[in-house]
């Protein structure tokens, strides 16, 4: 859908007509992101409430934040734009890991304490690549860019964490990471919103 495609191709009004329909389409569920959005963000305060929880509610909730990525990405690669491959490859890698987190939490707990930077890294670099892919159609792609560098620095500073320390920091920065998530929905949100209006 970007300007690219529609100046490669001069075929007129007909080819114009076709992605402004395609586009009038996928942005009128603007109200699923705005869903996705509060939900992150209830996700968040409830894991924020939390000042001493225990290492199976924390392993059941990260599995949680997991499923809800790997929907949110599946959703993302049901819209007809390119590399829709990319979401599909990240919602296969939240599924596993949600799996994973279900399966035994507390063991979950252990591993995701000693791999915490490493998995907040593929997290702050889905972002980032997202945010490229979405420039195309997406005026406000920064956000999303900002937040994966932020998630990408979080994964460095936690990997250096002794274990003690890390089963806090697992739980605040769960708590940051659907803070992030839900404010970057619910922006995208409003901007296909405001396009929809204007197609």
């Amino acid at each position: 859908m970007s300007d690219h495609a529609v100046q490669s191709k001069p075929t007129g009004p007909r080819m114009t007509a076709g992605l402004r329909d395609i586009a009038r389409q996928a942005t009128g569920y603007w109200w699923v992101g705005l869903v996705a959005g509060v939900a992150w963000l209830v996700v968040s305060l409830v894991i924020l409430q939390f000042d001493n929880a225990s290492v199976t509610t924390v392993g059941i909730i990260v599995g949680l934040m997991f499923l809800l990525a790997g929907v949110q990405n599946v959703a993302l690669a049901s819209l007809p734009v390119e590399h829709r491959w990319v979401p599909v490859l990240f919602s296969i890698l939240f599924f596993v890991s949600a799996v994973i987190c279900f399966i035994n939490p507390a063991t979950t707990f252990a591993g995701l304490a000693d791999m915490l930077g490493f998995l907040f890294l593929i997290v702050g670099v889905w972002w980032m690549t997202r945010a490229f892919l979405e420039r195309a159609v997406n005026p406000v792609w920064w956000l999303t860019l900002i937040s994966g560098i932020l998630m990408t620095a979080m994964a460095f500073w936690t990997a250096g964490q002794f274990f003690i320390t890390k089963a806090y920091v697992l739980l605040v920065f769960a708590g940051i990471w659907a803070l992030m998530e839900g404010v970057m929905a619910i922006v995208r949100a409003f901007e296909a919103r405001r396009i929809h209006k204007e197609l």
